[in-house]
Parts: C-alpha cells; sequence; structure tokens
C-alpha cells in the first residue's frame, strides 16, 4: 500500500487536494491489489469524501484521543469517522504525542495510547510513526495494527530514502513481526528501486509525501511508483 501525505503543501490543500485524492483513487485502479491511500488535513476531509464516495479509503493525519464533550482545538475521532475518513496517522515526527505510562490515573488530552484506544474503539484503522528503532520498539506494544519506520532527518530528501538503510528496515520488520504488527517505511521515497528495497526488506507499504506533492506530474510519478509493488 502507499499513504500519501498530503501535509499543507498548497496541491494537498482545498480544491487541490480534491484533485489530488481523486488522482490516487485513479492511478490505484491501474493495480487494485496495492491501495493508494490519500491522507488529508481534517479542513479537508469532507470534500474529499464527497468526491470519492463512500467506498473508498481515506485518512487524516493525526486525531486525538478525546471524548465527546469540553475539548476546545482537538480533533475528536468521532467527527473524523462521521466525515468519512477510514484511518488516522499518530505520532508522525511532525506531530509527536506523548506516551504516557498505562498506570497514569488519567492521560492527558494529547496522550498516544488514549488516541489509539479511541480510534480502536470506534473501528479508525491507525499507523503510529517512529523515527528510530528504540521507538518502534515501544510503539509496537500500543495496540496500533500498523507501524512505520521513519527517519525524520530524511523526510523531503531527493537523493537519500528510508531505503538506504536495509539493514535498519529489517531489523524492523522483525521487531513488528514478533508483534504481528504491519512495517510501513517512509522518508526520501522517489523511485521504484525505494520501493522493491523496503518491500523485499519485510515492509508492507510506504508512506510518500514531498515526491508526488512537488512533483512536475504528480500522475505519472505516482504511476511509476505504483509499479515498484510488482515484483
Amino acid at each position: 500500500m502507499i499513504f500519501v501525505n498530503f501535509k499543507t503543501y498548497p496541491r494537498g490543500t482545498g480544491k487541490e487536494a480534491v484533485e489530488m485524492a481523486k488522482i490516487c483513487i485513479e492511478v490505484s485502479k491501474e493495480n487494485e491489489k496495492v491501495k493508494i491511500i490519500p491522507v488529508v488535513q481534517v479542513v479537508d476531509l469532507y470534500r474529499v469524501g464527497q468526491m470519492l464516495g463512500d467506498t473508498a479509503e481515506i485518512w487524516v493525519q493525526h486525531v486525538d484521543g478525546v471524548k465527546w464533550g469540553q475539548n476546545t482545538g482537538w480533533i475528536l475521532p468521532e467527527g473524523v469517522k462521521n466525515e468519512g475518513a477510514t484511518g488516522s496517522f499518530l505520532n508522525h515526527s511532525e506531530h509527536k504525542t506523548e506516551v504516557s505510562p498505562s498506570s497514569a490515573p488519567q492521560a492527558p488530552l494529547g496522550n498516544l495510547r488514549a488516541a489509539i484506544e479511541r480510534c480502536q474503539e470506534i473501528g479508525l484503522r491507525t499507523l503510529v510513526f517512529a523515527s528510530n528503532l528504540p521507538e518502534l520498539k515501544r510503539m509496537v506494544n500500543l495496540g496500533s495494527e500498523m507501524v512505520a519506520y521513519e527517519p525524520p532527518e530524511l523526510i523531503g530528501s531527493r537523493t537519500d530514502s528510508v531505503a538506504s538503510r536495509s539493514d535498519v528496515i529489517s531489523e524492523a520488520s522483525k521487531i513488528c513481526q514478533e508483534r504481528k504488527v504491519s512495517l510501513i517505511v517512509g522518508a526520501g521515497i522517489h523511485s521504484e528501486a525505494d520501493i522493491k528495497v523496503s518491500l523485499a526488506c519485510g515492509a508492507v507499504g510506504v508512506a510518500i509525501a514531498r515526491d508526488i506533492m512537488e512533483a512536475d506530474d504528480p500522475r505519472s510519478e505516482l504511476a511509476k511508483l505504483h509499479k515498484g509493488f510488482i515484483l
């Protein structure tokens, strides 16, 4: 699978986000065994969902571990699900989330563990990000079905990618397999070779942003990367 993170790029915002999501779905249909999932800003979720329809898989970039009530400024999991989201990123390096001990009497609003549990309660899928192996070892024990290894220093790189750290991906895969958690990798991915290496090392999918969002021809670039899943 390919997660296309729209972040707050111009091409991933407002009406442009609708067009980009449409490209994701259209390219995905060229090989329906490999999903391409648009990961949108919460403010664009409704308009993207209206265009793609109820059958499309759309994710958001973040939710919080809150329930109905007095939570000004926080993102309610039920709110995004009701608007069509099927999943959410959590703990991305650009939006880190505190992890409190499970014994804490009351987890803070921004608590990662609480966010995962809230998503599970309502059937919202989650992908939890880790910047390195020590963090990944902690993340696989929090209950998310998927964990992403994404070294922050390679995010947005035009020359190097996470695939250059094949030994780390292989180790991350072993850690995930022991906990029956699927591994996604990201950071700097910009070629079919990057994807093939990542899959060969045990990843089941990739997270991409800049390579698509700033491409001269996003559709062609995404189609090229999509072909990387054909082994």
